[in-house]
């Protein structure tokens, strides 16, 4: 409770006459220079608000916006880009490659525009991701890895419905729509696991191998090596969407997922789409 102000009889200094179970506090003033730099930031700020914007409607007696400086700059840049533009516009990504002025501006512009549209999916470097992400940095390609086939890939995308082109391909729920028996999908499973040497049951993996012949052959290839034409991965490597284990191979088999990638063809100026494709052809998986 307050007691009346005094003297502290060891510092010398007022106490504020507030007591807590005998502790006394002191009132010691904050040094001058801290309260005259404190002083000083609120006129600086005072200043500041009257000079730039700092209330709706204000816009400052500078008459400098922000948003406004960055439109001026953007517009700028475009107006400097305008003549390299046009000619990425005009040329086919192998046309772009073989210049190496178009070639240097569409690979810095390429990998700006992969961090703003692609990079949340496929990864920064384009490693991609398990869980449906491809990675773009090595030379495993669903569709092809081609500038005409990573082109048309971008243009229309994968099982968006933007595109009568897109790229589409289903495989069947063996499992969830009954076509295969559980004890039928775990021997086609160890089938899978063989062809990269994984297998730890031989029989069941022999007898998956008849199944798969019958069922998966068509897609994936005698040896698992996939078809570009109808964007069946390869399953005799170590790349997997959805992971390689053989509970995450079950899981495909009887209700597979499959990602979508958006149509960027529309979306995006055709300049872009082909510094996207130069880019991303020069990550390292290329062909």
């Amino acid at each position: 409770m307050p007691t009346k102000i005094e003297k502290d009889s060891l510092t010398g200094t007022d106490t504020t006459g507030h007591e807590w179970d005998g502790l006394r506090e002191l009132n010691t003033p904050l040094p001058k220079w801290w309260l005259y730099t404190f002083y000083a930031c609120i006129a600086f700020g005072v200043v500041w608000m009257v000079i730039y914007p700092s209330l709706p409607g204000w816009k400052g007696t500078s008459g400098w916006v922000a948003r406004e400086a960055v439109v001026a700059d953007v517009a700028a840049a475009q107006a400097r880009n305008a003549p390299m533009m046009a000619r990425l516009r005009e040329a086919t990504p192998a046309q772009i490659i073989a210049d190496p002025e178009l070639r240097a501006f569409a690979i810095a512009g390429g990998r700006g525009a992969f961090a703003n549209n692609c990079a949340s999916c496929h990864g920064a470097g384009g490693q991609g991701a398990v869980g449906g992400f491809p990675s773009l940095a090595d030379d495993d390609w669903i569709w092809g890895g081609s500038l005409e086939a990573i082109q048309h890939t971008i243009r229309h995308g994968i099982r968006a419905n933007e595109s009568d082109d897109q790229r589409q391909s289903i495989m069947p729920r063996f499992g969830a729509d009954g076509l295969l028996t559980r004890a039928q999908i775990d021997d086609v499973a160890e089938h899978v696991l063989s062809l990269t040497n994984r297998a730890t049951d031989q029989a069941a993996a022999t007898r998956g191998a008849a199944i798969y012949a019958e069922q998966c052959v068509a897609c994936h290839g005698d040896r698992g090596e996939g078809n570009r034409e109808v964007g069946a991965p390869r399953l005799a490597d170590q790349v997997w969407l959805y992971g390689s284990s053989k509970r995450d191979i079950v899981a495909m088999i009887s209700n597979p997922r499959a990602g979508v990638m958006p149509a960027w063809q529309g979306r995006l100026d055709p300049a872009i789409v082909n510094m996207l494709t130069v880019y991303v052809h020069s990550l390292g998986g290329g062909e």
